[in-house]
Order: C-alpha cells, then sequence, then structure tokens
C-alpha cells in the first residue's frame, strides 16, 4: 500500500425534504450572498429551484441565477458566470443539478478570484490555491462531483475536454441529497450514472498496487451494491432505499475513499472524454462503450487483477484459465449494461464510422504519449481499443 493522505471535509446531509435546509447551510459557511447554478429547465418546472430560493430568503440570504448548463458543460457558461458573480458580489456558488452542473460551479468558483483566464488551471499553467465556497443540491446521482475536489469542462476552441483535479480548494462544503428528487429522472439517464459511478470505482480498482485489500474490498461490495440497486430501481424508480442507495454509492465511489493508498488508472475515462468532446454524447453511455473495449484488452494483456474482478465481483468459478474468466466477466458487464438500456459498441452510440485517427490523437495531443497507469497506452494501444469498441 502507498503512502497517502485523505481529507473529505464536505457535510453531507442526507434524506427527504433536505433541500429545504439550503438557507441555514449557505449561512452556515458565510454566504450572504449566492450565484445558482442550474440546468436545464427539470429544476425550474419540478419547483426544486423555488424551493432552494425560498429557503435562501427565509435565512437572509442573498441570490442571483445562472440557468442553462448542459450535459458537457462547455467554457462560454463558466466565462458568463465569472462575470455574473463578479458583477453582482456573489461569495458563493450553490449548484442545483447533476456533474455538469457542479463541475460548471467548481469552474466558476475557481475562476471569480483567478485574475486570469481559467482556463489556465484546466491547461496545467496555473494552480487553484483559492476560490469561492462551493454548496450543491444533488439531482443525479453519477459524477460523485458532489463529494470531490474535480470538474471537467470542454473548451470548444479545439474540444479539449480536460479533468481539473484539486485535493481541496474546490472540494463542496456542503451536499444536499435527497432521494426523491430522482424518483423522476429518465431511465437512461439514471443508467448512464450507474455507468459513471460504476466506472469511477474501476478507475481506482484495477491499479497495480499491491497490498490494497481493504479497498479492493471497498471497490468490490460498493461494484456488486450498485448492480443489485441498480436492477431494482429500473424496475421500480421510485423505490426509495434503491434510490438512496444509489446516490450515496455515486458519492463513495469518487470522493477519493476507493483509491487511498493506490495509484489509479482512469485511460478509460481520457478515451472516453474525447469521445464525448467530438460526439457530444452522453458521458456514461460513452463510459459503457469504452471500459469493456478496455477491459478485453486487458484480459489479453495484464489479466491479473481482471480475473479478481471476475471471481470477487460477477461470481465466475476460479479457474486455471484466467483469460477466459475475465473475459466471461467482461460479458457478464456488457450484459448488464445492456439490461439498462445503454449502448456497448459505437454504433450503439449513434456513430456509425467513429474518426479513431482523430480520437487518438486527440486523446495523447491532451494527456501525452503514455496514458494510465495500469497498463499504460502509447498510440497502439489506445487505438486497438477504440477499434475494439466498434
Amino acid at each position: 500500500m502507498n503512502n497517502f493522505s485523505f481529507c473529505t471535509p464536505t457535510e453531507f446531509v442526507f434524506g427527504r425534504n433536505t433541500e429545504t435546509r439550503c438557507g441555514e447551510l449557505c449561512r452556515k459557511y458565510g454566504a450572504s450572498k449566492v450565484l445558482l447554478v442550474y440546468g436545464g429547465g427539470s429544476a425550474v418546472k419540478s419547483g426544486l429551484l423555488a424551493r432552494v430560493e425560498d429557503s435562501l430568503r427565509r435565512a437572509g440570504v442573498a441570490s442571483v441565477a445562472l440557468g442553462g448548463i448542459q450535459p458537457n458543460p462547455t467554457d462560454p457558461k463558466v466565462y458568463e458566470g465569472i462575470a455574473l458573480a463578479r458583477a453582482e458580489g456573489a461569495d458563493m456558488l450553490l449548484a442545483v443539478g447533476g456533474g455538469s452542473v457542479i463541475d460548471t460551479a467548481k469552474a466558476i468558483a475557481a475562476g471569480v478570484l483567478y485574475d486570469g483566464d481559467f482556463w489556465d488551471f484546466f491547461a496545467q499553467k496555473a494552480v487553484v490555491e483559492k476560490a469561492l465556497k462551493v454548496g450543491v443540491v444533488l439531482t443525479i446521482p453519477a459524477a460523485g462531483s458532489e463529494g470531490s475536489g474535480n470538474s471537467v469542462i470542454t473548451k470548444l476552441d479545439g474540444l479539449h475536454k480536460i479533468s481539473l483535479r484539486t485535493p481541496s480548494a474546490l472540494r463542496p462544503v456542503f451536499a444536499v441529497m435527497n432521494p426523491e428528487l430522482t424518483y423522476t429522472l429518465p431511465p437512461f439517464q439514471t443508467a448512464c450514472g450507474i455507468a459513471d459511478m460504476m466506472a469511477h470505482i474501476m478507475e481506482r480498482y484495477f491499479s497495480n498496487t499491491t497490498g490494497v485489500e481493504v479497498t479492493d474490498r471497498l471497490c468490490e461490495g460498493l461494484l456488486k451494491a450498485i448492480i443489485g440497486q441498480a436492477r431494482i430501481v429500473m424496475q421500480m424508480p421510485d423505490d426509495y432505499d434503491a434510490r438512496a442507495n444509489l446516490m450515496w454509492s455515486g458519492t463513495l465511489a469518487h470522493n477519493g475513499l476507493c483509491g487511498v493508498g493506490r495509484d489509479e488508472d482512469w485511460s478509460s475515462h481520457f478515451m472516453e472524454h474525447e469521445i464525448s468532446a467530438v460526439y457530444n454524447v452522453a458521458h456514461g453511455a460513452g463510459l459503457a462503450v469504452i471500459f469493456p473495449a478496455w477491459l478485453t484488452y486487458m484480459a489479453e494483456h495484464h489479466v491479473d487483477k481482471l480475473y479478481q474482478f471476475a471471481v470477487r465481483v460477477w461470481d465466475i468459478p476460479e479457474s486455471d484459465d484466467r483469460k477466459t474468466a475475465a473475459l466471461r466477466a467482461v460479458r457478464k458487464l456488457k450484459e448488464f449494461f445492456t439490461s439498462l438500456g445503454l449502448p456497448v459498441d459505437f454504433k450503439g452510440l449513434g456513430i456509425e464510422q467513429p474518426d479513431i485517427d482523430l480520437l487518438v490523437n486527440k486523446l495523447h495531443e491532451n494527456k501525452g504519449e503514455r496514458v494510465g497507469a495500469y497498463l499504460p497506452l502509447d498510440r497502439t494501444r489506445s487505438r486497438r481499443i477504440y477499434e475494439l469498441a466498434l
């Protein structure tokens, strides 16, 4: 096990009607005026935004709103939010939505107090040393951004989709999590969230670090729990406990707990980022395509951890033929994704003839000539994995 430092200061306020506590929480963390960031019309139509605004008013916290954040968020909304926050004197961000909304709020929070271009942080030209505080009202369990310091934004000029990782500066100070807010999510969106949280766990699980039995078992237990709860939710969308377990799983998948003491991979995420940047597909759907392709490649070239994944997560009988067992696990994962209504190849994403040359070039332009840690990908390897996704 590697040395590690682990700190998760986010206050999680979980359960029914917890969105009515936003005002007291913002006040607790020193806000006098918040910039409310939200996505499309669902937060308005459902009455959630009105409930949040009412809670803020009752606590004596002023607010101004920025709506219209889209999936796969892009830099123009970040620039708009930075300008609005400065003009209105906002001293805190409150994100009402899923990962795209939260990631946009984080980027705004970093940019407001920075004299240069916020993109400097994503381009690794600057480090986030200070930012406005961020609070969250989570509506889509998926990205885990409510409990992490990470943010993913696409720069439209060049279609560069980059993940920014900060250990503390952008980690939300609180996250309000009411599972009832997820009852009306479309099945496909629920499924994409499930694929995303599973991928967050697997990016950490597939590691060459030894002596990590505890975090291995945490990863395996979470994956098995997600698989079981997902099957319930897809049949009974308003099952509170299943929704609650999925919501909490999404947080635990990405708050760092599953990765302590080990090297992490992330090559599948980086490969998918290029797909969703170029073709604007749902991130979770792209992961449902790329991760099985990556695992198929690993069954041939680096099978050990995949064999453990097969036995412990998918209950494949132990065997001397590790590759065959590993490939059975990949088939089970694909069957599971298919049962949720997710695609498992490019055609299922609606991409009949992907430009693999472009995807490979952009991947290595953005992430270097060697991508990932489990089995570092050069251009030949990454091309083969994209081809396996055909």
